[in-house]
């Protein structure tokens, strides 16, 4: 039984750390604070439908671009994963949190930059892609629906969240969201450098 459930539970953690669906909460209030409640309803639908449909795409046809450009399943971990280790290391220091985008204020906010980059960004594009090739297409998309309603979820109940973790809570939540995301990423590097170097 648990070896039918083990690729969907393998390929959801990785998206899960990757999509980082609390750390969004102060960024998303800050976005929506002049919003009514029907503003924000909309707000959260665009922001998950857009981030949803931009993964899904690229999960269908990341592939046939990697094939195209003769990058082979290894290169591409060896580079999504030092991306990764970056992009991890670089939310974990002060002053380079995803929040240098809450300045932005517009109708469309839901689209960008709430669906993408903060939701669906290169740490989630990256980890679907490799999780596609770890654990197959089915359960992958699977485990992206999932992180998806949780980020609906997170969104909707956004100021209960931060009301019972407090934005404390919430950066320390998010700090080891990030350390996950770099063992990750170290991960990935050492599969491609097994997948490519020692056949």
């Amino acid at each position: 039984m648990m070896d039918i459930f083990s690729p969907y539970l393998l390929s959801f953690i990785p998206l899960f750390v990757a999509v980082d669906a609390v750390a969004n909460i102060p960024i998303f209030l800050s976005l929506v604070a002049s919003c009514s409640k029907k503003q924000k309803r909309k707000i959260i639908s665009d922001a998950v439908i857009t981030a949803t449909s931009v993964a899904v795409i690229f999960i269908c046809i990341g592939k046939w671009v990697f094939s195209l450009l003769g990058v082979t399943i290894p290169d591409f971990q060896i580079a999504g994963g030092v991306l990764l280790f970056v992009l991890s290391v670089r939310l974990l220091f002060p002053g380079a949190q995803k929040d240098g985008l809450t300045s932005m204020h517009d109708r469309d906010i839901g689209v960008f930059p709430l669906g993408t980059p903060l939701i669906t960004g290169p740490a989630v594009l990256t980890t679907a892609l490799m999780m596609v090739n770890s654990f197959g297409v089915i359960a992958t998309l699977v485990s992206l629906i999932l992180n998806m309603v949780i980020v609906w979820i997170t969104l909707a109940k956004a100021e209960a969240v931060m009301k019972f973790i407090g934005p404390s809570g919430t950066r320390a939540f998010s700090k080891i969201m990030y350390i996950l995301l770099a063992a990750i990423a170290v991960m990935m590097v050492r599969h491609g450098i097994f997948g490519a170097f020692i056949k």
